[in-house]
């Protein structure tokens, strides 16, 4: 992995999460994306798998602004998050980026799982792509690059494990948007 396509891939994360273009990293920022992931599932915001989901990314941010020695509640500069993040997917090793992570997608998870058997099959992965806007024909091949085990399921961890493989370039297949 070069340092120059992880710089860029967490710049665009971090575009993409600074939903009101602020330039910094608020709590209603992620918010807002916990939102707008619940509604694309057609998620009440309600909902216990909607409040799941706020909570993990409230669980994120919290890792962000400790790890980079911002209040609680922020802000986060791009610079804090870049140091932030890629300190948590290169240096911290799985553990602590899978519990960074985690909670996040597997709130998504719950949003996804619509026969609450814990994994995602081919059906319910096209949901979650189709919520963050791929089509369906890159979601079916998604998958199979994602089912490491050929199970036709998709645990959290293969789940967490993809997130982190796109980050380090070594997967196209952007699972957070």
């Amino acid at each position: 992995m070069t340092a120059p396509v992880a710089n860029d891939r967490l710049q665009k994360r971090f575009d993409k999460w600074d939903s009101d273009g602020n330039g910094i990293l608020e709590w209603s920022d992620f918010e807002q994306e916990a939102a707008k992931i619940a509604q694309n599932f057609g998620a009440d915001a309600r909902s216990k798998e909607a409040k799941a989901l706020r909570e993990g990314f409230r669980n994120l941010f919290d890792h962000l602004t400790q790890a980079a020695g911002a209040p609680s509640n922020g802000p986060l500069s791009r610079d804090q998050f870049l140091s932030v993040t890629q300190n948590l997917i290169f240096e911290g090793g799985e553990a602590d980026f899978n519990r960074a992570l985690g909670p996040v997608v597997k709130g998504i998870v719950g949003l996804c799982d619509k026969n609450a058997d814990g994994q995602i099959n081919a059906g319910e992965f096209e949901a979650w792509l189709a919520g963050i806007g791929v089509d369906r024909s890159a979601a079916q091949e998604a998958f199979r690059k994602v089912d490491s085990d050929d199970n036709g399921e998709l645990s959290v961890d293969e789940l967490l494990a993809a997130v982190r493989e796109y980050h380090f370039g070594r997967l196209d297949v952007e699972l957070l948007g």
